[in-house]
């Protein structure tokens, strides 16, 4: 339980401190993230252990809020808690200057906790809340510089069209508790038959909008407005890996029928957001088409009946695609820009930054034996051993080809013979950055492991799976190294740099339909309250009622609150100003003072010192003469 209390409470408390006294925002950060880390360490030891933290709290009759540790959720609590203090420590360097930080940090910590109440719900009302709370955090994180152009309008994108998505989440959610009778996640995931179908659909749908699966892919590329530490927290564990985590978790409800869909869209979705992202001309924008192209290969393993593939490369592509983004950060830092003409040359300014960086590439195309070289076999290993395996498998080549094609070609921009500016050193984003280049080069080790933690087995691929995923990672690489993406591409360039956007895109598809429905729901809410009004209901209108002077208790209570609110505020601010601040000045003005006292102890003049010696000896002969007399 203490485990439980301290990977959800402790970066909860820390943002809200943050915004309180609004001082340190960095080392809350830091100690929020840390202590999160360790509840999330001691969530997988007591899982090895066999021994699952669980809680269980009252909240609605028959729907009681449920946190369960069991090894999947103790795991994915860990790999967000693992990946969010290496991006927390990059922030502390990367948004030093930043006047903003107090809302920076404070949010990211709130948004932090949401993610690991996601993770470790045991319960459908739990994990809906929970999925509301990351989907608000990201959107003030995504526009966090709201007053630049194009800012405010990418976070509301992103924030319609995953809220435009999310309604398959609550409608599959409410199903199951309906057919199960029991808002339990676990006990849910016995549906069988016809429920289980429509909720398996519902939930794809829900994954569609968080994993940026076609066709709502778009919103990803244009979350990249927001600081570089948020795209690496949302892009590799966090928001983006909600729906992936959401279907591994409903992996064993899903009948064929699902199954087949979701292979249907994680297979269109590998190969058209990795041909988005050869064609893109901005580094942060590849890397964000390339988390919908990766998401797209773990949604072939979960169609191909292999969730615990799909999870072990939702593992090695946190590590690896956090990694990519927070050395993009860097060369960001140093440019002013994340073109990739602007970005020419920036890795031969700093060799140690793109090493790193390359390491990251090399293992996010499936070099052995980095990471993403194991999980990718798995999923080929998968795909092959699928009954869809005649269609499923060249889905997953192909993505694999176009992952190795459009690293090559960042890698190349990076290493080009210009050499920019660089602005000084930046030790703390590279401690950051560096953690989580080791981890996307070792993680893959530890894979046999968590196989027995979870009670799972990876699917054993022929000979010919890790010579056909050594193949194409290599090819790849070479393909976007040595040819350009308007050869490589041809026709299909303008359409991919378009988003292959079609009869409008995603626009007509859900914008457009979303401010349709919002619409037609304003209407109707003014149909109803005329019609009250028309039936003599017109009380209800507080602010009429109010105007009207009837219920002058209604209006002073609401003004005495209002009063109250003010008065709340005023005592915050007079508390700040005459208590702390003063109790601080104080501190310091006394330790001032100490010190000048005690600088007179240390004159330099040895009369003065050797007559302290000696006072100090009669001293302590005095006190040891006097205390036989008290014992």
């Amino acid at each position: 339980m203490i485990w439980l209390a301290l990977a959800l409470l402790a970066p909860l408390s820390a943002g809200l401190a943050i915004f309180a006294f609004r001082r340190a925002p960095e080392a809350l950060a830091l100690a929020g993230a840390g202590l999160a880390l360790v509840g999330a360490l001691g969530l997988i030891a007591g899982a090895a252990r066999a021994n699952l933290p669980a809680a269980v709290l009252p909240f609605l009759p028959d729907l009681a809020i449920r946190l369960v540790a069991d090894p999947l959720t103790a795991t994915l609590a860990l790999l967000v808690a693992v990946v969010a203090a290496m991006v927390m420590i990059f922030a502390t360097g990367y948004m030093a200057r930043d006047p903003e930080r107090v809302r920076f940090f404070g949010t990211m910590l709130i948004f932090l906790a949401a993610m690991e109440l996601l993770v470790l719900a045991g319960d459908w009302i739990t994990l809906l809340a929970a999925w509301e709370l990351i989907g608000f955090a990201s959107y003030l994180l995504i526009g966090f510089w709201h007053r630049r152009d194009g800012v405010a309008g990418a976070a509301t994108r992103a924030f319609l069209y995953t809220r435009s998505a999310d309604l398959g989440l609550y409608v599959a959610a409410f199903l199951l508790i309906g057919v199960a009778g029991t808002s339990e996640i676990a006990a849910t995931l016995a549906t069988t038959g016809a429920p289980a179908l429509i909720a398996g659909l519902l939930l794809l749908v829900a994954a569609m909008g968080k994993s940026a699966q076609v066709p709502m892919q778009d919103w990803l590329m244009r979350a990249m407005a927001g600081p570089t530490p948020v795209s690496a927290l949302l892009h590799s564990a966090t928001l983006v890996a909600a729906g992936a985590i959401l279907l591994i978790r409903a992996a064993p409800m899903l009948p064929g029928g699902a199954l087949l869909a979701i292979a249907a869209v994680g297979g269109v979705t590998t190969v058209v957001a990795g041909l988005m992202a050869l064609a893109e001309r901005d580094l942060k924008r590849l890397l964000a088409a390339s988390t919908a192209s990766q998401y797209g290969l773990m949604l072939v393993a979960i169609g191909a009946g292999a969730p615990v593939a799909a999870l072990l490369h939702l593992i090695a592509h946190s590590a690896t695609k956090s990694a990519l983004f927070l050395g993009a950060g860097i060369f960001q830092h140093d440019r002013d820009s994340t073109d990739l003409e602007a970005l020419a040359g920036a890795g031969r300014a700093r060799p140690a930054i793109l090493a790193g960086f390359a390491v990251a590439a090399l293992a996010l195309a499936g070099i052995p034996p980095l990471a993403a070289y194991f999980s990718k076999d798995a999923i080929l290993a998968a795909a092959l051993q699928s009954p869809l395996a005649p269609w499923l498998l060249p889905a997953a080549l192909v993505g694999s080809l176009l992952t190795g094609a459009y690293m090559g070609r960042a890698l190349k921009a990076l290493w080009a013979e210009a050499v920019g500016p660089t602005l000084g050193a930046v030790p703390v984003m590279a401690a950051g950055m560096g953690a989580l280049v080791v981890l996307a080069a070792t993680l893959g080790l530890s894979f046999g492991a968590l196989e027995g933690l979870l009670g799972a087995e990876l699917p054993k691929p022929p000979l010919a799976v890790p010579v056909m995923g050594l193949a194409v990672g290599l090819g790849g690489l070479a393909l976007g190294w040595k040819v350009a993406p308007t050869r490589l591409l041809g026709p299909l360039l303008t359409p991919a740099r378009n988003g292959f956007a079609l009869r409008g895109g995603i626009d007509a598809l859900i914008a457009r339909p979303a401010l349709a429905l919002a619409t037609l729901c304003e209407r109707l809410e003014a149909r109803m309250l005329a019609a009250l009004r028309r039936l003599g209901l017109s009380g209800l209108d507080l602010g009429h009622w109010l105007n009207r002077g009837d219920d002058r208790t209604i209006g002073a209570a609401i003004f005495g609150i209002a009063a109250l609110g003010l008065a709340l505020g005023a005592g915050a601010r007079r508390t700040d100003a005459e208590i702390i601040d003063r109790a601080i000045f104080g501190l310091v003005d006394r330790s001032v003072a100490l010190g000048a006292r005690a600088r007179r102890l240390q004159s330099g003049f040895i009369h003065r010192e050797l007559a302290l010696t000696v006072a100090g000896i009669a001293l302590v002969i005095g006190i040891l003469l006097a205390a036989p007399l008290y014992l």
